[in-house]
């Protein structure tokens, strides 16, 4: 696999809460040069981002983040306000302790709500998996496919762990192509982004993927 091959799986990634605009600017600038499938940014900086990218590069954004405890509500309300804006991938995170507490209809609901929310755009669904148990996110595969979405993704990057080869094996023996698969979160090498791609993941989600193919190029 090509260098271009795995960025062009690659949403380029910003969420630090210190990203300043000129932050902002370069990875879109490397987006733009490296052909990522997106940029993913907070919201703030979702129509600063688009006139970089233009119709180019997709803006991703991200909703609920990281703890996704807001109310449904606010989620959707957050979710319609990024698209306006010109988000057209829209990254959420799940209501954690629903999924603790075993409410599963809770959680395929707000998805059902938020995918209803951004229309044509596309939705990942961030479960952190590093919170839950295995039949936690064999539960939540079927969360997402029965809400609609168009991804699950592993995690926030913000907890306590991310991707796993073991999560992303399990997404796909579960999700058997209703939907497709992110690994996000600790991705560090270009060894790692190639067996999450061979072991079924769609996108990458990572901040290091241009440094770590060309440096500081």
């Amino acid at each position: 696999m090509t260098d271009r091959e795995i960025l062009s799986k690659v949403d380029h990634t910003l969420l630090k809460a210190d990203a300043k605009q000129r932050d902002i600017k370069r990875i879109c600038e490397e987006a733009l040069r490296y052909e990522t499938a997106s940029v993913c940014i907070n919201p703030g900086y979702i129509e600063y981002a688009k006139g970089i990218l233009g119709d180019k590069i997709p803006v991703c954004t991200v909703i609920g983040f990281p703890l996704g405890a807001m109310t449904t509500r606010a989620k959707v309300f957050e979710a319609k306000d990024a698209v306006e804006k010109g988000a057209a991938e829209v990254d959420m995170v799940i209501n954690i302790s629903k999924a603790k507490d075993g409410e599963f209809d809770y959680i395929t609901e707000e998805i059902r709500l938020i995918k209803e929310a951004v229309g044509d755009r596309v939705l990942k669904v961030i479960i952190e998996t590093c919170l839950l148990t295995d039949e936690e996110k064999v539960r939540l595969c079927k969360c997402v496919i029965d809400g609609g979405a168009d991804f699950i993704k592993t995690s926030t990057g913000f907890s306590t762990g991310g991707a796993t080869f073991h999560d992303i094996k399990l997404f796909s023996e579960n999700c058997k192509g209703k939907c497709k698969i992110k690994a996000a979160g600790g991705i560090r090498t270009r060894e790692d982004m190639e067996k999450f791609i061979e072991l079924g993941a769609d996108r990458l989600g990572t901040s290091s993927a241009v440094k770590i193919m060309y440096g500081n190029k």
